[in-house]
């Protein structure tokens, strides 16, 4: 597993490397960033993949190891932490938009009124969207997309050797390149809720406006929610596999 001149002091070297972008990538990777996720969790799934992966990615380290000071260790380890928060970033970046969306189909559809306790995350959020990002964080785990991003996370070893410069025009345009397929799949989960709200609106305004005397507002709420939730039942599996589909491509990709 290890060449026999490999020192002690480079294999602490390249251990502290390897934990830097696989604990930075595992910092932001959705589920395991989640505030209900306990940090001993996280620490020690950081320790243990390291230690996975160690024997895997050993053989590209031993050059650089081998020549590392200190000024350059500093160095390595920010490339590598940037480099592995930006992996965690882009694959989080997508259930962020559909927090955003599905906080937006509760409002869409009146159903947004008290917020609850959120599963995931320590803020409160209507339950509709808290069983949105539920449903998508479960769908992350069993289709086995944590372990696609581990794997271009090992990936990247080969496309994004160790270095001692961080160079940040590669990863903006892929932080642009997911952000703008982001937006895309957030908007086509929430256009047919939007699309519905503004009809339901507009056709309570008009009736509104033909009979004034009748608060024709407050007795349409029950109807609207509950055609907001019809639609909801038929979507709900749409929904979740459209965002799934997008995710994995972006994955496979490379994100």
């Amino acid at each position: 597993m290890f060449g026999v001149s490999v020192s002690a002091d480079q294999l602490v070297v390249m251990a502290m490397l390897i934990f830097s972008r696989m604990g930075a990538c595992l910092m932001l990777m959705p589920g395991l960033s989640s505030a209900r996720a306990f940090i001993q969790v996280r620490l020690f799934s950081a320790i243990a993949l390291s230690l996975i992966i160690f024997p895997l990615v050993e053989p590209r380290l031993q050059d650089i190891a081998a020549h590392m000071n200190l000024a350059g260790l500093v160095l390595a380890i920010l490339s590598e932490l940037l480099i592995g928060a930006l992996f965690g970033f882009l694959a989080q970046a997508f259930f962020w938009a559909v927090q955003f969306m599905a906080n937006v189909i509760a409002m869409s559809i009146g159903y947004s009124g008290q917020p609850g306790i959120s599963v995931i995350e320590s803020v409160p959020e209507a339950p509709l969207a808290n069983l949105v990002m539920l449903g998508a964080l479960v769908i992350f785990f069993v289709t086995n997309m944590h372990l696609m991003l581990l794997r271009g996370l090992i990936a990247s070893y080969d496309a994004i050797p160790v270095s001692l410069v961080v160079q940040p025009q590669a990863a903006l345009v892929d932080v642009v390149d997911t952000l703008s397929s982001v937006f895309l799949t957030g908007m086509h989960i929430a256009a047919p809720f939007l699309i519905y709200a503004i009809l339901v609106n507009f056709t309570i305004g008009l009736i509104n406006k033909l009979t004034p005397t009748i608060p024709i507002y407050f007795i349409s709420m029950p109807f609207v929610i509950f055609g907001g939730l019809l639609l909801f039942f038929f979507l709900f599996p749409e929904i979740f596999y459209f965002f799934s589909d997008k995710l994995a491509i972006r994955i496979k990709e490379g994100l």
